[in-house]
């Protein structure tokens, strides 16, 4: 049984593209909440919108240039290069300061002028790229901040959050998404849809998800 109404956080990207049509799996209404926030890669609100008005699904764009304005890093600023994780503890150089922090709370606050309780994002511990908001004990903590924040029994829902990029693949599959996931979301850091760049971080994440998403589940297809 479907239960109710969800309001999911959408990038435009694979992870919370695939959680939108997770949601409508899953939930009787959907509404989708993206935000500029001057990044890098504005092309990938416009993978949102298409998605969203492709597949009859409401669509909200908040305004959140303020963070832009009090972060400096690989995704807010084109003269800083994207870099790959090091292994020396620090934060990649595309971790945006107070990005999920904020992304959930503005969400949150909308969902409440909605009567609406349930928050999907796709953030996921199990394909950790060293972004600390992407932690389950984050998403709990925050959970539990909003509900006493505003009197209101908030439930951030996070169905990636213990599989990897390959069973997210799976996922896809399972939803019957995977050519609009192939084609139509933005992952790559340099703004190429699709298959992105090949080169970034976040296109290698993907593209080796993807292969042992077949060597798992597909074997040998091409």
């Amino acid at each position: 049984m479907k239960k109710n109404k969800a309001i999911v956080v959408l990038s435009g990207g694979q992870d919370s593209t695939t959680c939108l049509f997770w949601a409508k799996k899953n939930f009787d209404e959907v509404i989708a909440v993206s935000f500029n926030y001057n990044q890098r890669n504005l092309d990938e609100l416009d993978c949102a919108k298409v998605t969203c008005e492709k597949n009859n699904i409401e669509h909200h764009i908040l305004d959140l240039s303020l963070l832009n304005q009090l972060t400096s890093n690989a995704l807010t600023r084109d003269e800083i290069s994207v870099q790959a994780k090091k292994d020396d503890g620090r934060v990649p150089n595309t971790f945006v300061d107070g990005r999920n922090l904020l992304f959930l709370s503005f969400v949150a606050v909308f969902a409440k002028q909605r009567g609406i309780q349930n928050i999907i994002t796709g953030v996921s511990q199990s394909d950790y790229s060293g972004y600390p908001d992407c932690r389950d004990i984050f998403i709990k903590s925050l959970n539990t901040t909003l509900n006493l924040a505003m009197d209101y029994e908030f439930d951030i829902i996070t169905p990636l959050m213990w599989i990897d990029k390959a069973d997210t693949w799976k996922m896809a599959d399972d939803l019957g998404i995977i050519d609009i996931i192939k084609n139509e979301t933005i992952t790559c850091y340099n703004g190429v849809k699709g298959n992105g760049c090949g080169n970034c971080p976040s296109c290698s994440l993907r593209k080796n998800g993807y292969k042992l998403y077949k060597e798992k589940y597909i074997n040998n297809i091409k």
